[in-house]
């Protein structure tokens, strides 16, 4: 009897142990990720091997990872309400930061690299090319996300306040889309994509929030009718 509980307990408590693992495993995993590109570049640009024009090729790849970084931000909720791991969530705020810092590093090599600091002719940049434009305000949106990231911030701004700041990262999926669609300006079927990428993550997200508030005025409805 001993050896079937024993048994038993081991089956049951299994998926448990398994899930403690992945939890245990996805940090490290998570951190892995966000540094990796950066080591990538590090080692491409020592190595010489940025092609032809290496100032466009930092811009264009430490952009694309902030895009990648900011989907994987959004898909954090989708993947834990739809397959159950909730131990994904702690990992929003990593997988955020990185996209901050992926754009920053874009940021740095237009501002620093590409235009030597030359503040004048950056200002221009940004009055003319509407890309320019965009990109800037994306990044500018970007910083109070990043600045109020933390347990801390949560506190000080209300739950309510906080959620609603950082709605704006909405707002960054679409303009970093527009930022990146206007700036190849021919061969748009990259962006395209990134574009359907964050329309899906969106259109979740509006279905999720329909379906909350006709539960919620479904539970009215029937308590008044119950109150009736």
């Amino acid at each position: 009897m001993r050896g079937r509980a024993r048994e038993s307990g081991t089956r049951d408590h299994g998926p448990a142990v398994a899930g403690r693992t992945a939890a245990r495993l996805v940090g490290p995993l998570v951190l892995l990720l966000t540094v990796a590109p950066a080591l990538w570049l590090v080692l491409r640009t020592a190595q010489g091997d940025l092609g032809a024009d290496p100032v466009e090729e930092l811009e264009h790849q430490t952009g694309i990872w902030a895009l990648r970084f900011l989907a994987l931000t959004l898909l954090v909720t989708p993947l834990s309400r739809l397959a159950g791991w909730s131990w994904l969530v702690k990992r929003r705020r990593a997988l955020g930061v990185a996209t901050f810092a992926y754009a920053t590093l874009h940021l740095l090599t237009y501002v620093v690299i590409d235009h030597g600091l030359l503040l004048a002719a950056i200002a221009d940049d940004i009055v003319e090319h509407p890309w320019v434009t965009l990109g800037m305000a994306t990044w500018l949106m970007l910083l109070p996300l990043a600045l109020t990231s933390t347990k801390g911030w949560i506190r000080r701004l209300g739950g309510r306040r906080w959620n609603r700041l950082h709605q704006l990262v909405y707002v960054c999926a679409v303009t970093g889309v527009l930022h990146y669609t206007l700036a190849v300006k021919k061969d748009v079927r990259l962006p395209l994509i990134y574009g359907a990428i964050f329309a899906l993550l969106l259109a979740y997200r509006v279905v999720v929030r329909v379906g909350l508030r006709r539960a919620r005025a479904e539970r009215a409805a029937a308590r008044d009718a119950a109150a009736a």
